[in-house]
């Protein structure tokens, strides 16, 4: 029978929380990766090898491996950075190359810029027509990080997506040799011009697998989906009690399903009225419902950052999320019911997902 592996990335390491295909008890581990904030955990499809981003006050960032499912790492040598003296401030997402080139990565960074690597990363090249594009003057530090994430490569191995916070989302046609600004119809109300070219704040992003046009956005202003890989952009919003938040998850089954967990305000940045809600869209973000069995209903401001939920890959999908309070949620079932699976944790920075 398959096992689900849960990794959670903490201010203090990293847990691998493990259960069997039916997710309804978990077993946790000791920490690994002990004093390091990990700031993304991933799996690549194309052997199983997991890896890990983590920072150090005196280590500085690195990027760790597994090859047995987690139960060990190795740390590589070398990191994406740049060669002056913006250098490297964290790694933010690695997202595997094209099937027929396992030894291919790509990797975004904060200071925002895109990197890759053809040997596994013994060595990264910056990406520079991404890095030196006509629009990188607009990316800016809006409060935050200024930081490339959700880097994701799309079924076709050529179309590549990734999004800076702030600075937008953009799209590759030819496997990262150019790319184009695909932010249509999204709003950025702290700049002058609310719809401008880039400069969106894009908090999260997921490319639909079954699809490579289809894909979800929750961004500073709202939450979007686009069915034209990304030419142009529906908000879809208004029946959500908050525009604000971090977290998002897909149905890997279904491209009309995604999970966000809106939260009260970019100055409050927790769960609304100290309740947990997860609200699930089926019909493309049409309508949201709020899933609520099994979560906590009062007294609870937690937030859920960026790489804080994700999804599994099983039918019916898995989706799982970890708070500020250190506590991690997960439900078997699309979000009907939730079980509790840790508590009292260090705070929760990331999650991966493995199905071994």
């Amino acid at each position: 029978m398959s096992r689900v592996r849960l990794f959670v990335g903490t201010r203090r390491g990293l847990f691998a929380i493990t259960s069997d295909a039916q997710r309804r008890n978990w077993q946790i581990s000791e920490p690994m990766l002990v004093g390091r904030e990990i700031y993304f955990v991933g799996v690549d499809h194309r052997d199983g090898t997991i890896r890990a981003t983590s920072t150090h006050k005196v280590w500085g960032p690195h990027i760790h491996v597994s090859r047995d499912h987690g139960e060990t790492w190795d740390l590589l040598e070398n990191a994406p950075h740049f060669d002056d003296e913006r250098g490297l401030t964290a790694v933010w997402s690695i997202a595997p190359g094209p099937d027929a080139e396992p030894d291919t990565l790509f990797a975004g960074i904060e200071p925002a810029g895109l990197f890759v690597t053809h040997d596994a990363g013994a060595t990264w090249q910056e990406v520079e027509s991404l890095n030196r594009h006509d629009t990188s003057d607009t990316w800016q530090q809006a409060g935050g990080a200024l930081a490339l994430h959700s880097v994701q490569l799309a079924k076709d191995q050529r179309t590549l997506y990734c999004a800076v916070s702030a600075g937008g989302s953009y799209r590759s046609d030819d496997l990262g040799k150019s790319w184009h600004a695909i932010n249509d119809n999204v709003r950025a109300d702290f700049l002058p011009q609310r719809y401008p070219q880039a400069g969106q704040c894009v908090h999260r992003q997921i490319i639909h697998p079954l699809d490579a046009q289809i894909a979800w956005q929750q961004n500073h202003c709202g939450v979007y989906r686009t069915t034209d890989g990304g030419e142009h952009w529906a908000e879809v919003t208004s029946d959500l009690p908050s525009e604000y938040g971090y977290a998002l998850a897909i149905d890997p089954h279904d491209p009309h399903t995604a999970f966000v967990i809106p939260e009260e305000s970019s100055h409050m940045r927790t769960t609304i009225g100290g309740r947990i809600a997860v609200y699930r869209t089926t019909d493309g973000g049409a309508s949201w419902h709020a899933l609520t069995n099994g979560l906590p209903q009062q007294n609870a401001y937690i937030s859920i950052l960026r790489e804080g939920m994700v999804n599994d890959t099983l039918d019916p999908v898995g989706v799982y999320f970890g708070t500020s309070s250190g506590h991690v949620f997960a439900s078997p079932d699309r979000g009907e019911t939730w079980l509790r699976v840790a508590e009292f944790l260090p705070r929760v920075l990331a999650l991966g997902v493995a199905v071994v």
